[in-house]
């Protein structure tokens, strides 16, 4: 006989099912912090504008009304704030209940770590109750005792009575509960106030002014008595003369702010200005020795006309001479002649070591480089030590045949420097690092080559230079991260697509595949993204 079994069915088991309560409700605590982050972007740059709402209150009140409106946001926000002031402490606050109690305590930072270190030694995951205990400890709260007032006796106004189960409605729109109705069961504890039970059983103390029956005539304002009316008068003009006050001090504080800034505007200028002069009168030094120079480079050319002219009449008077008078060699007379005007002509050349002090720049690197090698194959020709000093003095070295040659090496390289700096610098939108990439390879003659350039492209090379050490700033193309640690768009990457003055929009990697890709963000609130 076939017969069916009861289907066997897998009992629940506790650990899972708990388990999975608790991430459950460990995810909803994360949302929630997430949406924070949100609700401070909606708030700071003022987003809500863009729908019509006139406050960040309205836009709570319309919008998220079925998460408690403007009251919620408010006690998350708190909840930031305890976690922002407790610093690294605050990873074990995990949800705004938690956060509730120490509240009290966020303008004292101190006093707050000192509660929540205390919540955490008595208990490695404290809740609410662990929180709420060491703020008390921390700062004890003294339970409010209510004063007992005796109020003048007035004549007792006669108001309708309220009947019982009379419905209302939130007409307040900053009131957490706007737009819900509920019903009035209990006798109001007050002319000003009623008690109203709503639908899910909450049961709220609520102005009259902030509810709407148009079947139940309601007490709008609170009334006072004379005296009561006058004091409050008074203390509405002391607070209106301590605004004046206020307004009066920040006016005043304002001006010798603003004299303050034209004062240092004015002495950057007069230093700027100084530094413009002490450069142009370094200009005009420059200008005179290149004038001493090209002098000097002129006498030693009509010097070196006279020299040739010279040496033409030598080789003109040999030539008239008959060989026969000359026999197979020279004479002595005429041996003693040619090394009197071989002599003579040294002595003109040696002569020329002053010009070398301050050699013209002028087209002169090359001319004193082919004088210098000429000296020295004089004074190897001749074993003339006048002439090798000469040579040395000529090419800047030092007096040995070693050194002149290393540094005539040296200036034939300056040409090709030239011409490979002057090509660098001529390049558009030319870089710090483009130069430095030549200019190392000849950083050995950098002085030689510095003084064939222009005053203007060694001005160029300074503001490279500068700019160069200046700090980077974020604009179009820069990749960047968001500067918070506790935004989730700290670790991510992003690139600037459009540059909006003040603020930039940010394109985020990781928001490829979303239906928003971009965000607009001020530059203080971004950093050069680094990978981590």
């Amino acid at each position: 006989m076939l017969t069916l079994e009861k289907e066997k069915t897998s009992a629940l088991d506790y650990s899972n099912l708990n388990t999975s309560i608790q991430e459950t409700f460990t995810a909803i605590d994360r949302f929630e912090w997430q949406a924070v982050d949100e609700i401070l972007q909606m708030r700071e740059q003022q987003l809500y504008l863009q729908a019509g709402y006139k406050s960040f209150e309205e836009y709570c009140q319309r919008e998220l009304y079925a998460w408690g409106g403007y009251r919620r946001i408010n006690q998350l926000l708190g909840a930031k704030k305890v976690i922002d002031a407790v610093g690294e402490l605050g990873g074990h606050i995990k949800n705004e209940r938690q956060a509730r109690p120490l509240l009290r305590l966020v303008k004292e930072p101190e006093k707050l770590k000192q509660a929540v270190a205390i919540a955490l030694k008595d208990n490695a995951s404290p809740g609410e109750s662990d929180f709420a205990a060491a703020a008390q400890k921390v700062v004890p709260q003294l339970p409010r005792k209510k004063q007992s007032i005796q109020e003048p006796m007035v004549p007792k106004i006669q108001e309708p009575v309220v009947p019982q189960k009379a419905i209302v409605t939130v007409s307040q729109q900053s009131h957490p509960r706007y737009g819900e109705e509920g019903t009035i069961e209990a006798d109001p504890p007050n002319r000003w106030q009623q008690i109203v039970t709503f639908a899910d059983g909450e049961r709220l103390l609520i102005n009259n002014a902030d509810l709407d029956a148009p079947s139940v005539p309601f007490t709008r304002e609170r009334k006072y008595s004379p005296e009561y009316t006058e004091a409050i008068a008074a203390i509405e003009e002391r607070h209106k003369q301590a605004l004046e006050q206020l307004s009066q001090e920040l006016r005043i504080g304002l001006q010798a702010e603003v004299s303050a800034r034209a004062e240092e505007q004015t002495k950057e200028q007069v230093e700027s200005l100084q530094k413009l002069f002490k450069q142009q009168k370094e200009e005009n030094i420059q200008l005179q020795q290149r004038l001493s120079e090209m002098e000097g480079l002129r006498k030693l050319e009509i010097e070196n006309q006279q020299l040739q002219q010279r040496i033409q009449e030598l080789e003109h008077a040999v030539e008239q001479r008959p060989s026969q008078q000359w026999g197979n060699t020279m004479t002595q007379q005429a041996t003693k002649v040619l090394n009197k005007q071989v002599k003579l002509a040294l002595e003109k050349t040696i002569d020329l070591r002053s010009l070398a002090v301050e050699p013209p720049k002028e087209n002169a690197q090359e001319c004193l480089r082919l004088m210098g090698m000429a000296l020295k194959n004089l004074a190897s020709a001749m074993n003339n030590t006048q002439a090798l000093e000469a040579a040395a003095i000529i090419l800047g070295s030092e007096p040995t045949p070693i050194a002149i040659a290393y540094r005539a090496e040296q200036l034939e390289m300056l040409p090709q420097a030239v011409n490979d700096i002057r090509a660098v610098l001529a390049k558009p939108g030319c870089t710090w690092q483009d130069y430095w990439a030549v200019a190392q390879e000849y950083e050995v003659i950098k002085q030689d080559y510095w003084a064939e350039l222009t005053t203007q492209e060694t001005k160029l090379i300074t503001a490279l230079q500068n700019a160069s050490l200046q700090p980077r700033t974020i604009g179009v193309g820069s990749i960047v991260a968001h500067a918070d640690p506790y935004r989730t768009l700290y670790v991510e990457r992003g690139e600037v697509v459009e540059d909006l003055g003040d603020e930039v929009i940010v394109a985020w990697d990781h928001w490829k595949e979303q239906s928003k890709k971009t965000d607009r963000y001020s530059r203080d609130e971004l950093r050069f993204w680094q990978p981590q």
